[in-house]
């Protein structure tokens, strides 16, 4: 069951899901990738983002809006943005994650197997396999015990 609006920022970008996978709504904005494995459940209002879609430096994002903009014009979104500056890493969401709702998974995690994700958090680093996480950032709550 997959619902949402999957965003693909440049022709390089893949989105994978797996079996029994569940998305309730939410964004998935990839120019990297983004991989989903099976018997996973997204809860609604979820952002996945691969890349942080602007430089940190102003002096590399100083057109993004003239350029975002002509794209839009020409019916060519994204093709004039400069995207080598920006920071970008695959996101690995492995088999049996449950992701609670509105919660935001950011640029190169990975999160493990049977790993709870817990509503409203944002996790931005690596989430190891059976733990529950939650908050701003995403902290180790505890761990599951089942490991089936």
């Amino acid at each position: 069951m997959i619902s949402g609006t999957f965003v693909f920022e440049k022709n390089t970008g893949s989105i994978q899901i797996g079996d029994r996978t569940s998305i309730g709504g939410g964004t998935f904005i990839c120019i990297e990738g983004i991989s989903i494995g099976n018997d996973v459940m997204f809860s609604w209002g979820c952002t996945v983002m691969d890349n942080d879609a602007h430089s940190l430096l102003w002096s590399q994002r100083t057109n993004d809006v003239r350029d975002w903009k002509k794209g839009i014009e020409e019916g060519k979104i994204g093709i004039y943005k400069e995207w080598s500056n920006v920071k970008r890493g695959q996101i690995t969401i492995k088999d049996k994650v449950w992701i609670g709702f509105n919660s935001i998974i950011l640029k190169g995690v990975t999160i493990g197997e049977g790993a709870i994700i817990g509503a409203g958090s944002v996790v931005t680093k690596d989430v190891p396999d059976f733990a529950v996480v939650a908050g701003n950032p995403a902290q180790i709550i505890k761990y599951v015990n089942e490991q089936v």
